[in-house]
């Protein structure tokens, strides 16, 4: 059986600790980075629709009219 001594186990806490700050980091980052993406593309979205929304506004109303 392998037995383990005071030293050893506060070294195993320190590398699963690091571990698992090191995964929180980067999946943390990841995210932020898909979200600023997405929201991006929806601002781009809502731009084109309130560009078209305006077209056809200018163009029942507007001086688009012949």
């Amino acid at each position: 059986m392998l037995t383990m001594n005071e030293p050893q186990v506060w070294v195993l806490i320190g590398v699963f600790a690091a571990a698992i700050f090191g995964m929180l980091t980067i999946v943390s980052t990841l995210f932020i980075h898909v979200m600023k993406a997405e929201f991006g593309s929806i601002h781009r979205r809502i731009d084109n629709l309130d560009r078209d929304v305006n077209a056809l506004y200018r163009h029942s109303f507007g001086n688009d009219r012949d």
